[in-house]
């Protein structure tokens, strides 16, 4: 399985491949994890939508073109479940640092005894079956299915007893898709913690069934019993308003959050175009070098188009830093830069904390929202089940789905 070129090219060629199966067939198999060298039920665009090589919004449009939305339901459930991890920790981006500092504190209270279980696990040597697999398949492809990681975690969680922020951050660092939001919130489900008191138990015949019996483990645990935390879930907080794009001579600047800029909202008047030459590094312990030649090419295919599109010179920028982006823009006689907005992650506090350098040297950096965050995300303020009966609503407003519902 592999997931190259890291080029929207790549991500609407896979798509086009993939819609006419997202119906009633990807309901049926969705579920079932053959194996990375097996033809999958899933669509495999995770990595280009993590990236928005190609969006959200344009994969459901290109789907719901093909099917109707009650065949293809299970396939924009999927969908939005990303749009509503999003949103849910846009409200709560305390949850995110929560997680790091978590993260951080577990790792210097392993002790000698768990640091040799933490390297047996992500090492694929913990001697349980299909869980070493799945580790040394994460490592290798750069992808899990997403029941293998739902084993995953609930076994490194509950069989284990490992940290689970250890756990997110070894996903983090490995996974093409590794999100801030659907990473860390979903191992939060697996152990309790983000539907207080729900926990996601791993079996052998449950694994057994859905990888088509080529693992069946033992010595699972039989209980998972729900984490606690000290601190209780944030309220959600009200989002930023949308800006509109400043006037004057503006400057496009991309990230490694949205890298299509040929459905960016308000980019007229675009006189230079520039992109990290590299991503940022995705936890503490840095980033797997497979991700982060996804992360660099992926950056410099949206540059390239950017530049295209807008007739506008390209620029690699050594870093999301402000000396770096006043530099650019000075080259330039930028007035503003406006870029897509980058959700919780390390590309937004780098944004935040240049936006707040240059603020007083007259200089803004503007963010622009998508229509199709700006509808959904203010509905993520509960579960995902009242999100979910939102959708053919969310659909409708932006003229989604020519078959109906």
């Amino acid at each position: 399985m592999t997931f190259a070129p890291a080029t929207r090219a790549a991500g609407l060629a896979r798509l086009d491949e993939f819609a006419p199966l997202a119906g009633r067939r990807y309901a049926a198999d969705r579920n079932h994890d053959r194996g990375p060298h097996e033809q999958p039920a899933v669509s495999q665009l995770s990595p280009y939508l993590r990236h928005r090589l190609v969006t959200e919004e344009e994969v459901v449009r290109h789907v719901l073109a093909t099917h109707s939305l009650q065949a293809a339901d299970k396939f924009v459930q999927e969908v939005y479940w990303r749009t509503y991890w999003k949103g849910w920790l846009e409200q709560r981006p305390s949850v995110f640092t929560r997680y790091e500092h978590g993260a951080l504190a577990a790792r210097e209270s392993l002790g000698e005894e768990g640091e040799a279980l933490l390297a047996a696990a992500v090492e694929g040597r913990a001697g349980i079956e299909g869980f070493d697999d799945w580790a040394r398949e994460l490592v290798d492809t750069g992808y899990l299915h997403n029941h293998a990681r739902m084993w995953f975690a609930s076994i490194w969680i509950f069989t284990l007893r490992l940290p689970w922020q250890l756990g997110a951050e070894f996903f983090l660092r490995h996974l093409l898709d590794g999100d801030p939001a659907s990473n860390t919130l979903s191992w939060r489900w697996v152990a309790g913690l983000q539907t207080r008191g729900k926990t996601y138990l791993a079996t052998a015949d449950n694994i057994a069934r859905y990888t088509e019996g080529r693992f069946r483990p033992r010595g699972l645990a039989t209980v998972a019993p729900a984490l606690e935390e000290d601190e209780p879930v944030p309220t959600p907080a009200p989002l930023a308003p949308a800006a509109a794009a400043p006037l004057g001579r503006l400057g496009l600047l991309l990230h490694d959050d949205d890298l299509a800029p040929e459905t960016l909202p308000g980019v007229e008047r675009i006189a230079a175009v520039a992109a990290p030459a590299r991503g940022r590094e995705r936890t503490a312990q840095g980033t797997a070098a497979m991700v982060a030649d996804f992360q660099r090419d992926a950056l410099a295919d949206g540059l390239d188009r950017a530049s295209s599109i807008h007739a506008a010179p390209a620029e690699s920028l050594d870093d999301l830093t402000a000396p770096a982006i006043a530099a650019w823009a000075a080259r330039h006689e930028l007035d503003a830069i406006v870029m897509p907005l980058a959700p919780v992650g390390a590309a937004r506090t780098a944004l935040d904390r240049a936006a707040a350098e240059l603020a007083p040297e007259g200089l803004p950096l503007v963010p622009l929202h998508r229509e199709w965050d700006a509808r959904a995300w203010p509905h993520a303020t509960r579960g995902f089940f009242p999100f979910r009966e939102r959708i053919p609503q969310l659909l409708r407003a932006q003229g989604i789905g020519a078959h109906g519902s």
